[in-house]
């Protein structure tokens, strides 16, 4: 499939969690998370639409592995509503661990999306928890808009990118997700499965980063 020409004008750019604890020295550190960062300034500046994610847990929240009695990150555990790998402690609430990286570009940004801040309930997706059912609120920011082709890129390919570009396909959304732009964590092969995911979705994975 030929990569589809965006529409800065008329599409909205979606920067998911480009926060210091996901880039290197960070709590939950996303190997090269950082080198992202001019890259996604360049895209910011031609985009006249920006929307920005930001992790942002409670202390002792239920998805960190420290809230668990012997139980390791990276560990899964049964939630009620799936199974739910146990990070280390991140993103906390007003820390400078869950700011944005100090060289991002957000001044045009016109929403931050906070997300995970319920602690019962972890949240990757930019629309959803993980729950899939509790909305954050941005598919009905984005009609109410009238926007109907959303870019995307951040930190982590495989985890909050692939589940919000997964969503917002579910959602009747155009969707693409720049890899140039992103990293991955890369949890047993989290990526591989996670590019698939995204492809089987319908989500254009556009590699060109312009």
């Amino acid at each position: 499939m030929d990569h589809p020409s965006f529409d800065p004008e008329r599409d909205l750019l979606l920067l998911i969690d480009i926060q210091n604890d996901f880039c290197p020295g960070g709590a939950l550190a996303v190997s090269a998370g950082d080198e992202i960062v001019p890259a996604v300034n360049r895209l910011a500046a031609r985009f006249a639409h920006v929307v920005l994610t930001q992790d942002w847990h409670p202390a002792g929240h239920r998805s960190f592995a420290s809230a668990h009695a012997d139980r390791a990150p990276y560990e899964s555990v049964a939630f009620p509503y799936g199974l739910q790998t146990l990070w280390p402690d991140h993103c906390v609430q007003g820390t400078q661990g869950a700011a944005f990286h100090p060289a991002l570009d957000t001044t045009r940004a016109e929403l931050v999306i906070r997300k995970g801040f319920r602690p019962q309930i972890d949240s990757y997706s930019a629309f959803f928890e993980n729950d899939r059912s509790t909305p954050t609120g941005l598919a009905g920011y984005l009609r109410e808009r009238g926007f109907t082709r959303v870019v995307l890129c951040g930190l982590a390919t495989d985890f909050c990118v692939a589940y919000s570009a997964i969503d917002a396909r579910r959602l009747g959304f155009e969707t693409v997700v720049l890899p140039g732009a992103c990293r991955a964590i890369d949890l047993g092969g989290s990526l591989a499965a996670a590019l698939a995911a995204m492809r089987d979705a319908g989500v254009v994975l556009d590699d060109a980063v312009r």
